[in-house]
C-alpha cells in the first residue's frame, strides 16, 4: 500500500499529446530572417521550438528559428539558427505553445470557487 501511494505522489512529465503545436503562413523570407502571420498569438516570442517544416514533404524539418519579435499587426519575425535546406513562403512555421501557468488557467478558478460554494452548502446542511 506504501508503494501505490509512494509512486502516485512521484512528478509526471508530460504526455506528447497535450503539446499544442500551431502553424503560421510564412510571408517573407530574407537572408537570416523569416516573417510570419502570428496574429493575436503573442505567445510565439516565449515559444520553446519554433521550426519550418515542407508540407510537401510530410513536414519534413527545413530549418530552426528563434523568434525575435511579433508587432502590433500580428507580424512575427524570426532568425534562422539552422537549416537543412532553402527557406520559402511554400513552407509553415510550426511553433509550440508554451504551457501555461496553473494559477492562470480560469477552470482552475472556477473549479475551486464551486468546491467551496458546495463544502459549505453540505458543511450547514
Amino acid at each position: 500500500m506504501m508503494v501505490v501511494a509512494f509512486v502516485t505522489l512521484l512528478p509526471t512529465s508530460r504526455a506528447r499529446a497535450q503539446d499544442r503545436d500551431v502553424r503560421f503562413e510564412i510571408t517573407s523570407v530574407g537572408d537570416t530572417t523569416v516573417t510570419f502571420r502570428a496574429g493575436k498569438m503573442t505567445w510565439v516570442v516565449r515559444s520553446p521550438r519554433a521550426i519550418v517544416v515542407d508540407p510537401k514533404r510530410r513536414d519534413a524539418l527545413v530549418a530552426r528559428l528563434k523568434v525575435v519579435t511579433v508587432s502590433s499587426n500580428g507580424e512575427a519575425i524570426a532568425v534562422v539558427t539552422g537549416q537543412t535546406g532553402r527557406v520559402t513562403t511554400d513552407h509553415f512555421v510550426l511553433a509550440e505553445e508554451p504551457p501555461q501557468r496553473w494559477y492562470r488557467n480560469a477552470m482552475l478558478w472556477m473549479g475551486a470557487a464551486l468546491g467551496l460554494v458546495v463544502g459549505f452548502a453540505i458543511g450547514k446542511a
